[in-house]
């Protein structure tokens, strides 16, 4: 997710402490029936300023087809390894006030699953007790385990949560709260093995957003998170993500993704990769990238679609 829908996750916190528990019976309502009439498609040909590959590895991106993106605001993919599962966020609108997005029904995580070429019509994950308010975002799912980001009733800020995922019943539950120290303040994160890589503006970086890793222990306990000093510049670097054989780290910086490879024990200045208006990579099995780019007119955001760049 964006800085400005992480914005937008806080101001709902706020708002959900004020009115508390409000809120209805959870209902799943149909995304595109939220969507302003007047919105307008924008598409490779209208686009103001498509991504572009900078690689000989990768094609030129394209959008991901109908049923995934719309005239709203698709952000923040994140796609399985085998390349058939892909979770992403939604809202209607990507100028709507808070309090809309909160009370839309919409709003929140959402899941696709690939068959063939076709991907089927995304389902709203439901991640909160009917009757409480919440707005979740920022999924990275790792097996049957899912962490998220929430702005939820009985709790200050904005929070990590993670839950279960049931086979039997095809849903998630046993949401809860992650035990990740607050000093650490940890932003979006992505979990390869037993490191957790995360990105935050916490002291002893090199300036604005930095990434960091930390280790878990046998006990469930994080380790001290360490700088990664190789990828970090006085600018901003976030949204990490780790290739599923371990070998490729991207990140978002200055509009673009960005590729650090791990070579000799150590990840290497990255280099980049795809821009403009790219953010949060993920990437599958094939070395596919799948990722955000948002469309600007004016100066301001208009809409935001999921895009995948296809590896050679």
């Amino acid at each position: 997710m964006n800085h400005k829908i992480i914005v937008l996750l806080l101001g709902i916190s706020l708002l959900i402490s004020v009115i508390g528990c409000t809120y209805k019976e959870i209902e799943l309502i149909d995304r595109e029936s939220k969507i302003p009439q007047n919105a307008v498609k924008i598409t490779p040909e209208t686009d103001l300023n498509p991504p572009k590959s900078y690689s000989l590895d990768y094609f030129d991106p394209v959008p991901l087809p109908y049923p995934i993106n719309t005239k709203g605001g698709e952000d923040s993919a994140f796609i399985m390894p085998d390349g058939k599962t892909l979770y992403f966020w939604f809202t209607p609108d990507v100028n709507i006030p808070v309090e809309k997005q909160l009370f839309d029904g919409v709003t929140g995580i959402y899941v696709s699953r690939k068959s063939g070429d076709t991907w089927s019509k995304p389902e709203r994950i439901i991640l909160q007790d009917p009757k409480k308010l919440a707005l979740d975002g920022c999924g990275f799912v790792k097996d049957n385990l899912m962490f998220f980001c929430s702005a939820r009733e009985g709790y200050t800020g904005m929070n990590w949560f993670d839950a279960e995922f049931d086979s039997s019943t095809n849903k998630w539950k046993n949401w809860k709260k992650t035990n990740f120290p607050e000093s650490y303040e940890v932003g979006e994160l992505h979990i390869y093995g037993n490191d957790l890589y995360f990105h935050s503006d916490r002291a002893g970086g090199k300036g604005g957003l930095d990434l960091w890793v930390m280790e878990k222990n046998s006990k469930g306990e994080w380790s001290e998170p360490i700088n990664i000093t190789n990828v970090n510049t006085e600018r901003d670097e976030g949204w990490p993500a780790i290739s599923p054989d371990g070998k490729e780290f991207w990140i978002s910086r200055d509009y673009g993704l960005w590729r650090s490879k791990w070579i000799n024990g150590e990840w290497t200045e990255p280099e980049l990769i795809i821009s403009p208006l790219a953010g949060e990579a993920s990437i599958d099995n094939e070395g596919n990238v799948y990722f955000t780019h948002h469309f600007f007119k004016d100066n301001k955001m208009v809409e935001a679609d999921i895009y995948v760049a296809y590896k050679k």
